[in-house]
């Protein structure tokens, strides 16, 4: 521990680090301090009551990323979220657009153009969310919007759109001066800005109203600790695949000959598969509200028996979760590219052919390693889910009356755990530290200090996912 707190203190005597860590936080807290101004023209009572009414729809699953904003309502409501889909979108055109391929292997400049193009899609994707945004908000009951009409939708066009993008300069900012990834911190900021009220909350439960009892708080504390090592642990997960590069004459000097490895992470895809299967299943329950669907017994039956904490919707998330972790994973890694790449350069995996038998070689390894990164991320959403509001099986048809009667009712309902404690937000918090850690760590070795864990080698952090 003593060893810690010194590499904490040596990041103070390095200058440019200091600089970097306290820019850092000083963008954190702009945008912190942003999230407290709120949309013009809304009536902050009503939206209120409305936003908790639907706290279970996609609204909670976007405001999670929007670090509350969107339950007060801010001109940071759209949050980093137009960002990540703007990304999402062009990593998902390079496969099918050649122009895009094509810059994304020219190095820094074509890098810099996707960027510059993320950022046009961003205004866009913003815009139109926030038209419809202000269009949804004229049309709800209850008088959330003061005066509706053509005005309103313009300010709340400017207000959101001009919020958006102020943020996706922070992040880049952030990434560019700072310490980090800026759009995950930012995510990150606005998940662990829950924290102090998520323990008063605990602390109430336990001790005021008795809700809980001690039994109850050592549960939730020990599935914390084991969840973030079980992220830990597999976020640091990788295979190695041997690779042997061949000696060759060039000249007078030889080279190669060298023994090495393909690293493969075990969950390549992050974050992203979650956000994707989540996104999707939040959809119907926000039709669900609809009048329309509610006059409908049927289709409101069928949503219902689809909704958050029903067996059928975890069923669907799991399958969404493995689905999209091999679509991701088959967007960023390319057996056959990888196994040219390879023999160009004269390299080849011992044992195996070079050529068609690496590819189906890698692919076999990774497909295996891709339903391992699916099942952790199945679980890893899975326990939080059913600490804060169950599963309920009592809803089975025939086996229902006896898993009422007889299962454990924290099982069933829940412990009603207001934590933060999903593992989409866990996933994201505990990554993002770790690479964070990992920079910082990087910043102080190249300086000659030690790191944060000198006798145990340095920390690896995940890949980034935003």
């Amino acid at each position: 521990m003593s060893k810690f707190f010194e590499a904490l203190g040596n990041i103070f005597r390095v200058p440019d680090l200091r600089k970097r860590v306290l820019f850092t936080l000083g963008l954190l807290a702009v945008y912190r301090l942003g999230g407290h101004i709120p949309t013009p023209g809304i009536n902050l009572t009503a939206w209120e009551q409305f936003f908790s009414r639907n706290q279970g729809t996609i609204f909670g699953f976007f405001d999670l990323f929007a670090g509350g904003n969107i339950r007060r309502l801010t001109v940071f409501a759209l949050g980093i979220m137009p960002y990540i889909t703007a990304s999402i979108i062009l990593q998902l055109l390079t496969v099918v657009i050649p122009t895009l391929e094509k810059l994304q292997k020219e190095g820094e400049l074509g890098r810099r153009k996707i960027t510059q193009w993320t950022r046009y899609l961003t205004i866009a994707l913003s815009v139109m969310q926030s038209f419809g945004i202000a269009q949804g908000l004229m049309a709800m009951q209850g008088g959330i919007v003061i005066n509706p009409g053509f005005g309103f939708v313009m300010l709340t066009i400017i207000s959101l759109t001009t919020g958006t993008a102020f943020i996706m300069w922070l992040g880049e900012q952030i990434s560019d001066r700072g310490v980090g990834n800026g759009m995950s911190l930012i995510i990150f900021a606005g998940i662990v800005v829950g924290l102090p009220s998520a323990i008063n909350n605990i602390y109430t439960n336990t001790f005021i109203t008795h809700e809980w009892t001690v039994l109850h708080l050592v549960v939730i504390l020990a599935m914390m600790v084991v969840v973030v090592g079980f992220i830990v642990l597999v976020e640091r997960g990788e295979r190695r695949i041997p690779v042997q590069y061949a000696k060759r004459v060039v000249g007078r000097r030889v080279m190669g000959g060298q023994s090495t490895h393909m690293p493969l992470k075990v969950n390549a895809g992050g974050v992203i598969p979650v956000i994707f299967a989540s996104s999707i299943l939040a959809f119907p329950q926000t039709l669900a509200a609809l009048p329309l669907v509610k006059n409908t017994p049927w289709l409101n039956a069928m949503l219902t028996s689809i909704r958050h904490g029903e067996p059928l919707y975890y069923v669907f998330f799991i399958a969404g979760i493995i689905f999209f972790c091999f679509f991701y994973v088959s967007i960023i890694f390319n057996p056959n590219e990888a196994a040219d790449n390879m023999r160009k350069y004269g390299g080849f995996i011992p044992g195996i052919r070079p050529g068609r038998n690496t590819a189906e070689y890698m692919n076999e390894i990774l497909t295996k390693i891709t339903v391992v990164g699916g099942i952790y991320l199945s679980i890893l959403c899975l326990i939080p889910d059913i600490m804060i509001s169950g599963i309920k099986l009592q809803h089975l048809p025939l086996l229902g009356n006896w898993i009422d009667n007889y299962f454990p009712r924290f099982l069933l309902d829940g412990l009603n755990v207001q934590f933060y404690f999903g593992g989409t937000s866990l996933l994201i918090v505990v990554g993002v530290a770790m690479d964070t850690i990992n920079q910082v760590e990087a910043q102080l070795i190249m300086r000659h200090y030690e790191g944060f864990t000198p006798r145990s080698g340095r920390i690896r952090g995940r890949r980034s996912s935003f």
